[in-house]
């Protein structure tokens, strides 16, 4: 994995084997953040990564230079390799969360100007995800909620949808 564009740019880490995420491919992640570069002043940006896996997005937010980025992640051998490349990379900026997302959900009092969540495509509550961030306070006034999802998938019909964008198999919405 490899980070983009950014103050870490070229970084590699390797991702072990026996992960079990899917990271979000690079074609797409580039899409991306080339939308956000346009759209996200990510040095005045506080960032969730919900699901983070490998951290390839929360790299990507660290690297662009935000004040502040939160990754949650619940398998521990995921959990170990974000603190792993969180030390290798030295950020303080970086802080890294071993929690069920849907009970960090619950329990979050603080709110972000940006989150990403890429929850497994096969979860039985992925449809309901959106309205667990959108309808609490975890979003700030005139933030933005990206959720990568599989293509079976359409929250046009959401009152805060404002935009769909797929790269293959890899669909983004977003929500304001």
């Amino acid at each position: 994995m490899r980070i983009i564009s950014g103050k870490y740019k070229g970084r590699h880490f390797d991702i072990p084997r026996s992960f079990k995420a899917r990271p979000t491919t690079d074609f797409a992640k580039e899409n991306l953040f080339n939308i956000l570069n346009n759209t996200v002043d990510f040095e005045e940006t506080k960032a969730l990564d919900l699901f983070s896996g490998t951290g390839s997005i929360s790299l990507e937010l660290l690297s662009r230079g935000c004040s502040e980025v939160t990754s949650i992640e619940m398998d521990s051998l995921h959990f170990s390799f974000l603190k792993k490349s969180q030390a290798a990379l030295g950020d303080t900026n970086w802080r890294i969360v071993r929690d069920d997302v849907f009970r960090f959900i619950r329990r979050c009092s603080a709110s972000y100007d940006l989150i990403f969540a890429d929850p497994p495509y096969a979860l039985k509550e992925l449809k309901e995800i959106p309205d667990m961030i959108l309808n609490g306070n975890m979003l700030k006034e005139g933030g933005l909620f990206i959720f990568e999802h599989g293509k079976d998938y359409d929250f046009s019909q959401h009152p805060r949808f404002v935009r769909h964008i797929a790269y293959g198999s890899v669909n983004f919405s977003f929500f304001e």
